[in-house]
């Protein structure tokens, strides 16, 4: 990609049977195939866009971030995409809801306006404890942890956006009673039929307590004819289109599932005394002494009985070609993690390198990274082009929310508390600084001043992604594409908005040859607005008779 011209924009499941699956027994190599039968007959509700008038429609959509939230705009905050939700489950240890609480810290970065986990208590009955704030601050009274004691637990973390934040009730996991017992669920991703399922669901008698499209999974469930419950998670998870990495919880079973097109991450682990551990990142397993033993497949459901502990596998749905978000590779994901069966740190690096070959800065004296996502891309740089790298700029992690300031001069004093240069670094210097993305561009303009008010001869800003121009509408929240700055200007429009001596981006192609053959099995639509699946048209919904 040129410095000063426009912007340029592992396998899955192969089973063909939703339900033909094995089952291991615990500390055995025995399987046992078997096979499941319930109605299969297509669903109403189901993502149907076969119509090339439908299908237009649905694509119409695509302007407007399809979420039951909305995104609120604060010009003081983190200029990055956020991450909506971290999964951990733990199932076959007597600490169950204390692992849950470690992996959970662990994951804070996907989540830190709301945590909770369930866990199965000695009696069989499943126990909530859910709340806003950090993982830390739901549970700093030791007796709220101290009421989850049992052998299997889930927890999740969110973000939340406008309208969604204060309410207690859109915190998961969630759990419900129904016939057979009690079901709870934790919910990775975004359904884009989601108003499509719920319109149908109400017609029928269905009522909601939560604005979240997760509840939507536990009326499916309690509606299905099918059985066992592995049935009706399956039969659940054939209606719904988007990306969804998914833990259940039971008085007996684990259940994790995960999208047929693999767009959330999620690992599979095993500690020494045998428990098992899902995750959305293989750190939180470091953390808790499990070893990563494989992902979940996408289409596949895992399921742990936590009484003899077999697994089992089942095949969703056919096979779909795999689309992983590429976001957790360049932003998302902590760095010691692997996500997609690739070290972060490595593809960031990565980014880095075939960055500084695209595009170089000449004369440039030093490479300092935005702070902490660009470190490892800035490193690729730097050893790219034989230019020095330096930390030159300081996050501070306990600054608070900037924007509470009374007025904008002590706001604009407030940025330099969150962001301190270094000044030898940077004095006198034509720095290059290396950052993961650029969304809005307001935390790059903020960065471009302030070196420049640190005495920095030449700010040269380098991105190590391409220009995010599309809202993403499977579980990360964006900007609508009105506010995301290379949507609206070419790359020189955007070099004078932030205020930088040159600007340049990853090119879509080159971050495609670093995937090399694998490239394909990568979801870029934020990038190429080559959208995966389609948000599904809700029908109209008659109003009732008095």
């Amino acid at each position: 990609m040129g410095i000063v011209t426009p912007a340029a924009a592992a396998s899955a499941a192969t089973c063909t049977s939703r339900l033909l699956h094995y089952h291991a027994a615990a500390g055995t190599d025995r399987r046992h195939r078997h096979q499941l039968r319930y109605s299969a007959s297509p669903f109403p509700l189901s993502l149907r866009c076969g119509s090339g008038r439908r299908e237009a429609a649905a694509r119409a959509l695509l302007p407007v971030r399809v979420t039951p939230f909305s995104y609120g705009v604060d010009e003081d905050a983190d200029d990055h995409p956020r991450e909506e939700c971290g999964l951990v489950g733990v199932v076959g240890d007597p600490d169950a809801a204390s692992l849950c609480y470690l992996g959970l810290q662990k994951l804070q970065h996907r989540g830190e306006e709301g945590a909770g986990i369930v866990a199965v208590g000695g009696d069989g009955k499943l126990k909530s404890v859910t709340g806003l704030g950090l993982v830390a601050d739901v549970f700093a009274d030791p007796s709220r942890l101290a009421s989850l004691p049992g052998p299997a637990a889930i927890g999740h973390v969110r973000y939340s956006t406008a309208g969604a934040a204060a309410s207690l009730r859109n915190v998961q996991p969630f759990l419900a009673g129904y016939r057979f017992g009690q079901v709870a669920v934790a919910h990775n991703g975004n359904l884009v039929n989601y108003q499509a399922l719920r319109n149908k669901l109400e017609v029928r008698g269905s009522i909601f307590n939560t604005s979240s499209d997760t509840e939507v999974i536990l009326h499916l469930i309690a509606t299905s004819l099918s059985r066992p419950l592995l049935a009706r998670v399956c039969d659940a998870c054939e209606r719904l289109a988007g990306a969804y990495s998914l833990l259940f919880l039971t008085a007996d079973k684990l259940f994790a599932v995960r999208d047929p097109h693999g767009f959330r991450p999620l690992v599979m682990g095993r500690r020494r005394n045998g428990a098992v551990v899902f995750a959305s990142e293989t750190c939180a397993l470091d953390l808790i002494d499990a070893t990563y033993e494989r992902e979940v497949e996408p289409g596949e459901v895992v399921v742990v009985d936590r009484r003899d502990m077999s697994v089992a596998s089942a095949c969703l749905v056919p096979h779909r070609p795999r689309r992983s978000c590429v976001f957790e590779h360049i932003y998302f994901s902590l760095p010691n993690s692997v996500v997609f069966s690739h070290a972060v740190h490595e593809r960031r690096t990565a980014f880095g390198q075939a960055l500084a070959e695209e595009s170089p800065a000449p004369g440039a004296d030093v490479v300092i990274p935005v702070p902490d996502s660009g470190f490892y891309a800035a490193l690729g740089f730097a050893r790219s082009s034989g230019l020095e790298f330096q930390q030159g700029l300081i996050r501070w992690h306990y600054s608070g929310r900037s924007f509470i300031q009374p007025t904008q001069a002590i706001r604009d004093l407030a940025v330099k508390l969150k962001l301190a240069p270094v000044r030898g670094v940077i004095t006198g210097k034509s720095v290059v600084v290396v950052d993961d993305s650029l969304v809005r561009g307001t935390t790059s303009s903020k960065i471009v001043r302030l070196l420049r008010d640190a005495g920095a001869r030449e700010v040269h800003m380098r991105i190590a992604s391409p220009p995010v121009v599309g809202s993403c509408l499977y579980g990360i929240d964006t900007p609508s594409e009105g506010e995301l700055i290379s949507n609206r200007m070419d790359l020189d429009g955007v070099r004078r908005e932030i205020g930088s001596d040159s600007l340049a981006f990853l090119s879509l192609g080159k971050l495609h040859s670093i995937y090399g053959e694998e490239s394909g099995d990568y979801c870029d639509a934020c990038f190429s607005r080559k959208y995966p699946v389609l948000p599904t048209l809700a029908d109209p919904v008659a109003e009732p008779e008095e």
